[in-house]
């Protein structure tokens, strides 16, 4: 069997981790796209990632291009291409600039990549997975946006911290827009089944909650020059990965949504089930009313931003 193709659309600091996890777990071979002006850059990271796996025993092909005919046919498609934000900017900032390399790249991959599953990371997310999908009139279950699992591992790895048990341990997800009205589902979050609320006083979840809407912030204002990639790119692999090998996860992911959750017609974080026929179904969970008005607040958010990208 033929093994699958993984194009990574920025071959920047998260391209070149989605290419070194992609290899690692032998999901397939990988072709590293920018322009032609970061062309060198792409070709370098998969000579250097080719170069890694004698040493850690994987088997994968990498090329670097800037010419969107080598990722024709891909499999999978992830999208990073976009300015990252800087100190002091939010993700609405990166709209005007993100939305016109985002037009460009969905009318390629509309071209060379029609049957590809496609994953969008790049930010303001909401509105650039919205974009991408009205733009290429790919089906719903084959555009998805990653954030939810990014912000979930966010919020369980502070929990974490916290109370100073393991990673493994800590359950939780985060509704909503990829953004500062994100909406950690604290009733749901558990450590080794237990309710974080019998754990931690209200005051430690707040600031949890707080921090993790505000994680990526955190991130920008210590790098000063970019954003998260470490963390992002793995949270595009475990997508990518339960489609490829058909594993089902339920993970919380940036879904159109089409009546769920009472939302029509945008992209909102809820938890999905992602299979081999891409976003298979949508998980809904019962909101209190509180929890109910914090995602409407959240969706308003994501409504005024995609409103905004002007197709």
């Amino acid at each position: 069997m033929a093994r699958k193709k993984i194009a990574l659309i920025g071959a920047g600091q998260l391209g070149g981790n989605l290419a070194l996890l992609a290899a690692e777990k032998e999901l397939g071979d990988v072709v590293l796209f920018d322009i032609p002006a970061a062309e060198g850059m792409a070709k370098g990271k998969a000579l250097d990632i080719a170069q890694l796996l004698p040493v850690e025993g994987y088997d994968a092909g990498l090329t670097g291009t800037s010419s969107y005919d080598e990722v024709a046919g891909a499999d999978v498609c992830i999208i990073t291409a976009g300015i990252p934000r800087k100190p002091g900017m939010s993700r609405e900032d990166l709209l005007g600039t993100n939305v016109k390399i985002i037009t460009d790249v969905a009318s390629n991959l509309k071209r060379t990549c029609p049957q590809a599953f496609c994953i969008v990371v790049s930010n303001p997310l909401d509105a650039m997975v919205y974009a991408f999908k009205q733009l290429t009139g790919f089906p719903k279950q084959r555009v998805v946006g990653m954030a939810g699992i990014l912000d979930s591992a966010r919020f369980r790895a502070f929990v974490a911290m916290e109370l100073h048990v393991s990673v493994e341990d800590v359950q939780a997800f985060v509704l909503g827009g990829h953004g500062d009205d994100m909406v950690p589902l604290t009733r749901c979050c558990t450590v080794g089944g237990i309710p974080v609320t019998e754990l931690l006083p209200k005051d430690r979840i707040d600031a949890i909650v707080d921090r993790t809407r505000k994680g990526g912030g955190e991130l920008v204002a210590l790098y000063k020059t970019g954003s998260a990639y470490y963390a992002p790119a793995a949270a595009a692999i475990a997508m990518a990965e339960s489609y490829l090998r058909d594993k089902k996860r339920v993970l919380p992911c940036a879904a159109y949504l089409e009546g769920e959750y009472g939302i029509h017609g945008y992209y909102f974080g809820v938890p999905v089930v992602i299979g081999a026929g891409g976003v298979e179904r949508v998980l809904e969970v019962k909101l209190s009313d509180e929890e109910r008005a914090l995602v409407l607040k959240s969706l308003e958010s994501v409504k005024k931003t995609a409103t905004e990208t002007k197709l």
